[in-house]
């Protein structure tokens, strides 16, 4: 494999103990459940790509998104418990994004559609709430908090009808940011 499809692929490794100590397991692309890998997680190393990581298998629960870097202690900083169940790598993406946000589920409400990165949905749409998108084109991150804080939730081009159902019954978006290529 060359460098060019490693690049392409991306490169994740999860390590048992903080400061990349003890066992460790290297991932190249989607795993659903890592449990069979390694019984916990301190500390993990993005060689190449972007990741989403879960604290529950089957890329449910939990989700933090990581790029290329060292994070030598990121559960005591995160706050997690000591484990990831899945990760998902996110593929490169050069091209436009656009993305249909709605008001209530079944894309029911105010509809906005977005191209760009959005510090407050409240402030620039006048959307209390923000609970069904439709994702045309790109990878986007929504998050629960105004200026790209709080929990947060990969969306890849598809429909999402309804957040609740998706278990995000408690969680409000209220910001969302594209995952652009210089991030790689």
């Amino acid at each position: 494999m060359s460098n060019t499809d490693m690049n392409m692929r991306g490169k994740i490794i999860f390590y048992e103990e903080r400061n990349f100590q003890g066992r460790h397991y290297e991932c190249m692309s989607d795993c659903a459940d890592m449990s069979s890998y390694m019984s916990r997680c301190h500390s993990c190393r993005v060689e190449s790509g972007c990741f989403m990581v879960y604290d529950r298998p089957n890329y449910m629960g939990n989700q933090y998104f990581f790029r290329r870097g060292e994070y030598a202690d990121y559960m005591s900083m995160m706050g997690w418990r000591d484990y990831i169940r899945s990760c998902r790598m996110i593929p490169m993406y050069r091209g436009s994004y656009r993305m249909r946000i709605y008001e209530r589920e079944n894309f029911g409400g105010q509809m906005h559609e977005c191209m760009d990165d959005c510090d407050s949905i409240m402030d620039h749409y006048r959307m209390s709430d923000c609970m069904s998108c439709h994702v045309m084109d790109g990878h986007w991150l929504m998050y629960e908090q105004p200026h790209y804080r709080g929990r947060m939730m990969y969306l890849r081009p598809g429909e999402y009808r309804n957040f609740r159902e998706m278990g995000y019954g408690g969680m409000r978006f209220m910001s969302m940011r594209r995952i652009m290529d210089s991030w790689y």
